[in-house]
């Protein structure tokens, strides 16, 4: 696969599991044995840590947004600077709503083969927007 087809696989990653929520899309752009190098510790590593944290993220902020800055993507690998936006209109971790705006800064690396995340690492200030809610 090429870079340009693994950058469309990150894409359709943030912009239907991340922002829409759809975790069906997983069974078609997430392999078998996917590892999230960088899940908080109290989350699984795999596809199952995936899926409870957009949970955690959709039933905090229903109305999350993804904006990507930029992807770079080199070999079988893809990174990507993004913003997530949302309001806090339910419930994240403790903390009731509050109607507050937040934005949450992400930078992630993601291995992709044959059109399939395998890999990912991150880094981000989500738990720290949510702590300060």
């Amino acid at each position: 696969m090429n870079t340009d087809n693994n950058k469309k696989v990150v894409l359709r990653f943030n912009k239907e599991l991340l922002e829409k929520g759809n975790t069906e899309v997983l069974k078609e752009i997430i392999s078998y044995d996917f590892i999230n190098h960088t899940a908080p510790a109290n989350m699984p590593h795999d596809i199952n840590g995936m899926i409870q944290l957009v949970k955690v993220l959709h039933q905090g902020f229903p109305d999350l947004k993804v904006e990507i800055h930029e992807q770079i993507g080199e070999n079988d690998l893809v990174s990507s600077r993004k913003t997530l936006h949302g309001t806090h209109l339910g419930e994240i971790m403790g903390h009731p709503a509050t109607g507050k705006k937040v934005t949450m800064s992400v930078m992630d690396i993601v291995r992709v083969k044959n059109g399939k995340y395998t890999d990912h690492w991150g880094l981000n200030d989500i738990m720290q927007v949510i702590a300060e809610l």
